[in-house]
């Protein structure tokens, strides 16, 4: 059984009919708020963020990841 409503969607969109692009204002409140935030970061949370940036790196390049670590370990047994 099917039901069917005669009445139209009644919803907008956030922009309200106005184009969805970022007004220069927004874009400076926005450029403020990472630099606020850019400011208060600590080394812990750099280096959090590093480690990500690393572990997803290596999951993208997993190959290219263990032929540099075997390229590093032959390197260090030479060295000794």
């Amino acid at each position: 059984m099917s039901h069917s409503s005669h009445c139209a969607p009644a919803w907008d969109t956030s922009c309200a009919g106005r184009p969805a692009d970022l007004s220069p204002l927004e874009t400076s409140h926005l450029g403020a708020h990472l630099a606020l935030c850019g400011a208060l970061r600590g080394p812990w949370e750099r280096a959090v963020a590093s480690g990500a940036w690393l572990q997803a790196f290596v999951a993208q390049h997993v190959v290219t990841a263990a032929v540099l670590a075997m390229v590093l370990a032959g390197l260090v047994s030479l060295v000794r």
